[in-house]
């Protein structure tokens, strides 16, 4: 648990490091890699991760890094190393970072801007992985003070499905030895840096894509009574979805029916007629989003069904196909309160929000259905100094004081959920 004095402690850690996290951010930043792609990224990290003495394992999932920290509070410093029987006794705590950068070109001017074209560092990751390296830098200095393991995953490609979390699951790292729970943490441009946001229970969306298939009869737009128009069906079951799932655009995003928080929308319509061409098909590709994984089942059937019987009655047929996403994020009661509590004990009441729902998704989420969970935010923002570009802009940036708030943070939260 936290005391006054590793408290004094860990901000003491955390203020010496931060030019050393400006400078592994900024080289993070400056040298971005794509999902599942990390190589350099990987190997720069590992390579921090060895000079402080910390052992990992490499090549995750591709190029994700896995470690522990084994706490020595309950020993004298002299007893043997602690056995894997015994280590597996003992509460692990699992810290989460994400590498992986955007396709977008940087517009920014600064020094650390990304060398490399048409990829940046556009949300965050960078950031995440700094203050992650801080913790373990931090936890490593007080693993005397640590009455438990932390396990470290630092994962590929959360910007890309199948989203590189699912894969790190599939490759063991929430095995030998089993996390009690885990914590990530998010840049929030939109929060002042030094201000802290949680929420328990429901907190992002699941994300699925949708694929539509319209088909008709196609023909000659001057001989209607030749051809069964599938813009007609398509326009049909766009409104017969919007009615049906959102209850109009006044209700976003929430479904009246289910009353849970749902997006359902379509951003893509392609056909290759003309001004008096009636195609024979009609493409729709759109996005669902919910917060609850029963609802998000039953609604794909849902939305199937509808529109199949829509084509069917109008004279067509539909190919409707849903491509399974990122699953909800929910937020651990328990995991959440003793978390925002070490963030009050840490920096302040004051310093502490509440998070709004968000229709947004994270691979965090395949964590949080797994295992206890806990994803909050981390304000980087700075009015002040003009930082208030949004995440997955070609502007965004961050006000580096931020980086040893989020180091010291995630390091203290590890601490008290021992």
């Amino acid at each position: 648990m936290l005391n006054p004095t590793l408290i004094t402690e860990i901000k003491k850690l955390a203020r010496e490091l931060q030019p050393e996290l400006v400078n592994i951010r900024r080289h993070l930043h400056a040298n971005p890699e794509l999902s599942f792609k990390e190589f350099q990224t990987a190997a720069f990290i590992s390579k921090r991760l060895s000079e402080y003495g910390i052992a990992h394992q490499t090549g995750i999932a591709g190029t994700g890094i896995v470690g522990l920290i084994e706490g020595g509070k309950s020993n004298s410093g002299n007893e043997p190393a602690i056995s894997d029987s015994r280590l597996n006794e003992k509460k692990v705590i699992a810290l989460r970072a994400d590498m992986d950068a955007l396709p977008i070109q940087e517009k920014n001017e600064t020094p650390y801007r990304s060398m490399n074209p048409g990829v940046m560092h556009a949300c965050g990751h960078d950031v995440h992985s700094a203050c992650l390296l801080g913790a373990l830098f931090i936890l490593n200095k007080l693993k005397n003070e640590i009455d438990g393991t932390v396990k470290f995953i630092f994962q590929p490609g959360e910007e890309q499905f199948p989203g590189g979390a699912s894969l790190m699951i599939k490759a063991g790292v929430l095995e030998n030895p089993a996390p009690s729970l885990i914590i990530g943490q998010h840049v929030q441009p939109d929060m002042e840096t030094g201000l802290i946001g949680f929420r328990s229970g429901k907190y992002m969306a699941s994300t699925d894509e949708i694929y539509i298939t319209v088909k008709g009869k196609g023909g000659h737009a001057a001989l209607p009574h030749t051809y069964t128009s599938p813009l007609l069906i398509a326009a049909a079951i766009l409104t017969e979805l919007e009615l049906e799932f959102m209850g109009g655009r006044e209700n976003k995003p929430y479904n009246l029916r289910q009353d849970v928080p749902t997006v359902l929308a379509f951003g893509k319509i392609n056909s290759m007629g003309a001004t008096n061409v009636i195609p024979d098909e009609v493409k729709l590709e759109g996005t669902f989003r919910t917060m609850d994984e029963s609802w998000r089942k039953e609604a794909h059937l849902k939305m199937k069904k509808r529109a199949e019987a829509v084509a069917e009655k109008m004279g067509g047929s539909c190919d409707f196909k849903i491509v399974d996403g990122y699953p909800s994020l929910s937020n651990d009661k328990q995991t959440t309160e003793t978390a925002a509590q070490a963030a009050i004990t840490y920096l302040g009441k004051e310093h502490i929000k509440v998070l709004d729902l968000r229709m947004t998704s994270e691979d965090f989420s395949f964590y949080s259905q797994r295992i206890p969970a806990c994803f909050y935010r981390l304000g980087v923002g700075n009015k002040a100094k003009g930082i208030t570009s949004n995440v997955h802009s070609n502007t965004f940036d961050i006000d580096e004081d931020a980086l040893k708030t989020g180091s010291g943070l995630m390091a203290a939260i590890a601490i008290s959920s021992m």
